[in-house]
C-alpha cells in the first residue's frame, strides 16, 4: 500500500466527511438537530465510512512504518563489520558434538529384520521353527 492508495483513501475520508457536513446541515434546517440527526440513517452510514477509512488510513500508515524501520535494520546490518568469518563458525560446531541418543546401527540393505516369534493360537498344534524362520510343512 504505496502512496497512491494512501492519497484515495485520505481523499475518500475528505468526501465523507463533507457529505456529513452538508447532511447535518439540511437536517438542521429542517429543524432536526442533536441525538436526531444522530438517529438518521443517512448520518450513520456516513460516520461509519469515516470510520472505517480511518481504520484503513491507520493501517496504511503502520505498514509504512514498519517498512521503514525493516529498511533502516537492513541497512545497520549491512553496515556493521562480520565479526568472525563462516569458516570459523563452522569448525566450531564440528567440534562439539550434540549430546543424544546413540544412532543405531544400519542393517545391509540385503537383510531383513529378525522376526519376533509369535504366540500359538488356540486350538492349533504348535510346529516346530526350523532354524531360517520358516514352519515345517507336515504332511
Amino acid at each position: 500500500m504505496g502512496l497512491r492508495r494512501k492519497q484515495i483513501v485520505t481523499t475518500q475520508k475528505a468526501s465523507f466527511e463533507q457529505n456529513l457536513k452538508d447532511r447535518l446541515a439540511r437536517l438542521a434546517e429542517k429543524g432536526i438537530k442533536g441525538r436526531q440527526a444522530d438517529r438518521d440513517p443517512l448520518v450513520r452510514q456516513l460516520k461509519a465510512d469515516i470510520k472505517a477509512t480511518a481504520k484503513r488510513l491507520r493501517k496504511i500508515v503502520g505498514d509504512e512504518n514498519r517498512t521503514e524501520e525493516m529498511a533502516r535494520i537492513k541497512a545497520e546490518k549491512a553496515a556493521a563489520p562480520k565479526k568472525e568469518p563462516e569458516s570459523a563458525k563452522a569448525g566450531k560446531a564440528k567440534a562439539a558434538p550434540k549430546e543424544g541418543k546413540p544412532k543405531k546401527a544400519k542393517a545391509p540393505e540385503g537383510a531383513k529384520p529378525p522376526k519376533k516369534a509369535e504366540p500359538p493360537a488356540e486350538g492349533k498344534p504348535v510346529e516346530a521353527m526350523p532354524a531360517e524362520g520358516k514352519p515345517e510343512k507336515s504332511e
